[in-house]
């Protein structure tokens, strides 16, 4: 009996226990999976981060400014054609030879513009700044089309006209600047988000076995640099002046010379 008893004493002091083992055990269950998932979380934004991610959801997004720029640009034009017409008929008879030519008027100027613009798009992409007659030709297709569209409402004195008539070429033509410097912008967000995210990787050792060949875009920096180096004291610092001495883009010219000239005249620096 005593050693029955000795036995289910141990058997009942046994539970006393366990308690604390298991609590060792889940804490260290639960170190082991916040481990896990630290790691994994890790491997996520490593490949999130990537520039090749990066770069693929910044051409996603520009694919999507794009179609939808185009659509208000093409449907603007669209609506301008019916009152381009009836400014090239001059009240020509419905059907006749003038009032049948009167319709290629407005597709004349448009594809000349849908044209430019189309160029435009692959240009900004790759940072390619165009000529003065690339903008000249786009602008006077623009305002071709606005004072076609507007003439016989200024002519009638009809503000609602005016108003109604101008809203579709304001927005074609602030549309195809926007879209522009749009463009240009994503295309500097991918090179921002390489450079940032390039330098990390290389540290954490996640470099590829096969370095990927650098791009021949050029950062921001890199266009300031060669600003600095051309600019001397008698030189006026002006966007048309760093896009002749860097061949920039017209959108980025404004913010190299505004950097410029706080770095010579902001800070003093004359040298």
């Amino acid at each position: 009996m005593t050693t029955h008893q000795k036995t289910s004493g141990e058997g009942v002091a046994a539970p006393g226990r366990p308690p604390a083992a298991r609590e060792t055990d889940d804490s260290a269950s639960r170190a082991q999976r916040l481990t896990r998932e630290a790691a994994d979380a890790a491997e996520v934004r490593a490949y999130q981060t990537h520039p090749d991610v990066v770069a693929l959801r910044i051409e996603r997004v520009r694919t999507q400014v794009d179609r939808l720029c185009w659509a208000g640009i093409v449907l603007g034009l669209a609506f301008t054609m019916t009152n381009v017409q009836s400014f090239a008929a001059a009240g020509a008879a419905a059907w006749s030879l003038p009032w049948l030519a009167a319709w290629l008027l407005d597709p004349t100027v448009s594809l000349v513009l849908l044209a430019i613009l189309r160029a435009e798009q692959v240009t900004a992409r790759y940072q390619v700044p165009t000529g003065r007659w690339v903008r000249r030709a786009k602008w006077f297709t623009l305002a071709a089309t606005y004072v076609m569209n507007t003439w016989e409402s200024y002519a009638a004195g009809s503000p609602s006209g005016v108003v109604l008539h101008s809203v579709p070429p304001l927005l074609v033509f602030t549309a195809a600047e926007a879209v522009t410097d749009l463009r240009d912008k994503l295309t500097e967000a991918v090179n921002v988000a390489v450079a940032e995210v390039t330098p990390q990787r290389r540290e954490a050792g996640s470099a590829p076995k096969r370095p990927r060949k650098r791009s021949r875009r050029t950062s921001f920096a890199d266009y300031l640099a060669v600003a600095r180096q051309a600019w001397t004291p008698e030189v006026s610092i002006t966007p048309a002046w760093v896009r002749q001495v860097t061949g920039c883009s017209r959108g980025l010219s404004s913010r190299l010379a505004a950097a410029l000239a706080d770095e010579k005249h902001g800070r003093g620096d004359h040298s």
